[in-house]
C-alpha cells in the first residue's frame, strides 16, 4: 500500500521537472517571434504561424510527460 503512495508521488514530481522543459521553450519560441516581430513587422503574419507550430511542437513533449507515467 505504501509503496504505491511512493510511486505515485515520483510519478507526480517526474511529470512537474518534465514540464519545466516545455514552459522554458515556450518562453523562448514566443520571445524570439515577438523580437523578430519588432524588427520586421511586415512578416507577422508568416512569424505568427511558425510560432504556433513551435508551441504545439514544445507542448507535445509535456504531453509526452504526462502520458509517460501511465505507460510505465
Amino acid at each position: 500500500m505504501e509503496n504505491t503512495l511512493i510511486v505515485a508521488d515520483l510519478a507526480s514530481l517526474g511529470y512537474g521537472l518534465a514540464a519545466i522543459g516545455p514552459g522554458i521553450g515556450v518562453g523562448l519560441v514566443v520571445s524570439k517571434t515577438i523580437e523578430s516581430i519588432a524588427r520586421q513587422p511586415e512578416l507577422a503574419s508568416k512569424l505568427q504561424v511558425t510560432m504556433w507550430l513551435g508551441i504545439a511542437f514544445t507542448e507535445a513533449l509535456a504531453l509526452i510527460g504526462l502520458a509517460t507515467p501511465f505507460i510505465f
